[in-house]
């Protein structure tokens, strides 16, 4: 009832007395009039407002006494047989209080509202806790919480929040803490976590609980419910998340979703409760539960139920849409059919089902694997091969020596295994060919080396599959054949190559063929060539006077002071031996011996015999003893003798592969290389402007080698008249006639050819005159951005030589830089994709360079500042 309602209750005793009772939400509302009547149990609600009888209940017994709570909506009853009872006129039910003390003096309500559940009875020696539980797994229901002692000789007259207002037997007043309301939360804390779940739970305080004790799947979980509104829905979740499923059964059904009991059901897997509750809430569902309890049945092994259930799920629904639940439920049981009744024994019926054009590639394996488990061969490789599982079909057939079938499906077999079956059985046949193809598809190559020598003579292919595989076994094979045939030569390849050495070597001492033996032991990338293998070879040509031979293998054996030793006998004998000088230096290089080392530096430089020799092998020498400072030295002078002979591009080659050798080794390049190597650029670069007709370019590189001519001795009369051409045609007139001047000097004006002396003399003979010479453009030194002329390589500011353009063989600009992806030689951005549109060529390296692999540097410290030690 609302507060603002009045009403009246009339309780009627045994005696017949009318005992008036006032029940009110609000104790301060003294308007409020009560009346009773006679009557035998009864208790009655009158409302004052409407004047009428709004609600009665007609006891069994007499009533003694009645208790309402603050809000006047539940009734504590108290009968003649001293029973206590909770009614409530809203649901006009009247609970049992348990435990009630027979001699009950009086009932107190909490009057806390948070309490309000609460109330005690006391007698004159104890005091009864109660709380009245509104809302539970089990309904509504009433429990006793504790007992508190009541001091002797006091009243109680009033209850709060678990204190109890006493009055003494002297008028006084005092004040005590019920028992039940003791507990601290150092209690709380000290509990056991299943006890205090437990506790609250019933309270239905969970979602607080488990976030307490950081259980988020519950969390979640009770998350999804909290606003169910159904109370019996809520409370059958609830009674499901503790696990007691009967009672969750139980509030599911008389809730108003009763279909959540058989979804609980299906979530445990409990079919049978499944079935029996979709019988009568969900006929719909019978199938689908009866395909799910088949394929537990079926897992368990208990075939034939699972049969049963599969086809009571089959038969009760029809053929959806493609796609469609029902169509896959419906392929589900057909699939579970199949199986099953292969399993009870009724083979035709599940190899038929399972064959159908319908079925799923997955169900012909299941029953094929099913079927082969019971021997069942010829039905299991059918529906593999249905099925397109070849590699299990052809397993099959195997085992039921159906080799045609076997044959048919080898194009569609991936198992090597398969094909070597197959293979093997081939060759029983006599069918070698087939065999050989078959052991190569199954990569079994010493087979396939086997059947060509052995059976279809052919050792061409034998000895290409020994080359491509480097089979071992196959090369002994090989090499028997060969030796069968007298064909000692490859006999001893073969066996170096199936690393029998000392069989290869026995049969070349025995045959003469010691040194084709070592050429194919030196050449052999075998890892498992044993040094002693060597020693043996370097003996044998050692004993036979063969110094060459026996240094060579005494160097591959590592015994290089012998080598060393052996091969300086050849060259004192003739120093004209380069194999055996170049062998010498290979010995030095491994052997990483000073000792050595100076033995041969000094033959080289001639000390012992007075005549050095060629540069080259020294300047290799340093080379494999990485001693580039001197092999800088000496590439320099070798550059230097091809320049005096004329070889240009030689010598270009010489400084360029030292200077990027010196680079890879973050060693400073010496002055005079980098302006050698820049001379011989230039000149290399005017072949390319002048083929391009860019007589300007050409004609300042032939400016800057003729200015060098002494450089230059073979060809100083062609360079100096190249040069007065190209002046002339870019117009460089003062130039033109610098240079021919000095061309028309007794020493040179003989050796003129004789197609361009007149053309020289008339530069000389008619000079321009009052025109001036066209001033080269100038571009930022990219160390000081001072205006440079561009083929200027010392900038008078900053005192720095620049670094050349491989292609123009100007000095480069910083924001314009780029360089050749192959050697890293700095190039001007602009000018290089100029050159790259006709010709794909590296200036410098040779190398291909591909258009788009050309950008701009970012960074051009590395280019601008090289690092290097000196």
């Amino acid at each position: 009832m609302k507060h603002t309602k009045k009403q009246l209750t009339n309780i009627t005793g045994n005696s017949g007395k009318h005992i008036p009772y006032l029940v009110t939400s609000d104790t301060q509302l003294a308007k409020q009039r009560a009346g009773s009547r006679a009557g035998m149990g009864h208790i009655q609600y009158f409302f004052i407002e409407d004047w009428k009888i709004i609600s009665e209940y007609r006891h069994t017994v007499g009533i003694r006494s009645v208790h309402a709570d603050q809000s006047g909506a539940r009734l504590i009853v108290v009968d003649d047989k001293s029973e206590g009872y909770i009614y409530n006129p809203v649901t006009d039910e009247l609970l049992r209080i348990p435990e009630f003390p027979p001699n009950s003096m009086g009932v107190l309500w909490d009057s806390l509202a948070q309490d309000r559940n609460v109330f005690v009875v006391f007698d004159n020696s104890t005091i009864v806790t109660y709380i009245h539980v509104k809302d539970s797994l089990s309904g509504s229901m009433i429990e006793v919480v504790g007992t508190t002692k009541l001091p002797s000789n006091q009243v109680p007259l009033l209850l709060s929040g678990g204190l109890v207002l006493l009055e003494t037997s002297s008028g006084k007043l005092t004040q005590l803490v019920l028992s039940t309301h003791e507990v601290t939360s150092s209690n709380i804390h000290d509990s056991h976590k299943d006890s205090l779940e437990q506790a609250l739970a019933k309270q239905l305080l969970l979602r607080r609980v488990y976030r307490h004790l950081g259980d988020v799947g519950m969390v979640w979980l009770l998350q999804d419910i909290q606003h169910v509104e159904d109370q019996k829905l809520l409370n059958g979740h609830v009674a499901m998340f503790l696990q007691d499923f009967e009672k969750a059964q139980e509030w599911y059904l008389m809730s108003s979703r009763p279909v959540a009991a058989l979804d609980m059901r299906r979530d445990l897997l409990q079919w049978d409760q499944a079935l029996q509750l979709a019988s009568k809430l969900a006929p719909d569902q019978i199938p689908y539960i009866a395909c799910e309890y088949a394929q537990q049945l079926e897992f368990m092994g208990n075939y034939s139920e699972a049969l049963s259930h599969y086809e009571q799920g089959l038969l009760s629904v029809r053929e959806g849409k493609p796609g469609s639940m029902e169509e896959t439920h419906t392929i589900q049981c057909r699939a579970g059919v199949a199986r099953t009744s292969i399993r009870c024994g009724d083979i035709r019926r599940g190899v038929t089902m399972a064959a159908d054009a319908s079925s799923s590639r997955t169900l012909k394996k299941e029953c094929g694997d099913i079927l082969e488990s019971m021997k069942q061969l010829n039905d299991a490789a059918m529906l593999y091969e249905k099925g397109q599982y070849f590699d299990k079909a052809a397993s099959t057939y195997i085992r039921l020596k159906n080799w045609v079938k076997v044959g048919e499906l080898l194009h569609n077999i991936t198992s090597s295994k398969i094909h070597l079956q197959y293979a093997k059985a081939k060759e029983a046949d006599g069918k070698y060919q087939e065999a050989a193809e078959a052991y190569m598809t199954a990569r079994d190559f010493d087979s396939v080396i086997r059947v060509n020598l052995d059976h279809l003579n052919n050792p061409e292919e034998a000895v290409q599959i020994v080359k491509d595989t480097k089979s071992t076994e196959g090369a002994k094979m090989v090499a028997r054949f060969f030796q069968r045939l007298n064909d000692y030569s490859s006999a001893i390849k073969f066996l170096v190559l199936s690393r029998c050495h000392d069989e290869a070597f026995q049969l070349a001492r025995q045959h003469g063929q010691m040194e084709l033996y070592g050429e194919i032991l030196a050449s052999s990338l075998d890892s498992e060539v044993r040094p002693d293998d060597f020693r043996s070879l370097a003996l044998h040509f050692d004993s036979e006077r063969k110094s060459l031979l026996a240094g060579k293998y005494y160097f591959h054996a590592g015994e290089y002071q012998k080598a060393l030793k052996n091969l300086m006998n050849v060259v004192k004998a003739n120093s004209e031996d380069t194999e055996a000088i170049s062998l010498a230096i290979d010995v030095v290089g491994a052997a990483n011996d000073d000792f050595l080392a100076n033995q041969l530096i000094e033959f080289l430089l001639g000390e012992s015999d007075n005549i050095p020799k060629d540069p080259k092998f020294l300047f290799r020498l340093y080379m494999a003893r990485r001693q580039y400072r001197e092999a800088a030295k000496t590439a320099i002078i070798i550059a230097n003798e091809e320049q005096i002979n004329g070889s240009y591009r030689n010598a270009h080659d010489v400084l360029f592969g030292m200077y990027q050798e010196l680079r890879r080794n973050n060693i400073k390049i010496p002055t005079e290389m980098q302006a050698n190597l820049t001379l011989l650029h230039s000149y290399i670069l005017v072949r390319l402007h002048v083929r391009r007709g860019e007589h300007l370019k050409g004609a300042r590189m032939l400016i800057r080698v003729a200015n060098n001519i002494s450089k230059f001795p073979s060809h100083i009369v062609p360079i100096l008249t190249s040069t007065v051409i190209e002046c002339s045609r870019a117009g460089l007139k003062s130039s033109a006639f610098s240079y021919a001047a000095m061309l028309m000097r007794p020493e040179y004006r003989p050796h003129i050819d004789p197609k361009y002396a007149k053309k020289i003399e008339a530069v000389v003979r008619k000079p321009s005159r009052g025109s001036q010479e066209e001033v080269e453009p100038e571009t930022p030194c990219p160390y000081c951005d001072s205006p440079l002329p561009e083929s200027e390589l010392n900038c008078g500011q900053c005192k720095t030589t620049v670094p050349f353009c491989l292609v123009t063989g100007r000095h480069i600009v910083k924001d314009d830089m780029t360089a050749c992806p192959n050697c890293d030689f700095p190039a001007i951005f602009s000018e290089l994709r100029i050159i790259l549109e006709s010709e794909d060529v590296c200036p410098m390296c040779s190398e291909t360079i591909p258009l788009n692999s050309v950008s701009l540097v970012e960074d051009t410290r590395t280019y601008l500042h090289p690092q290097g030690n000196d």
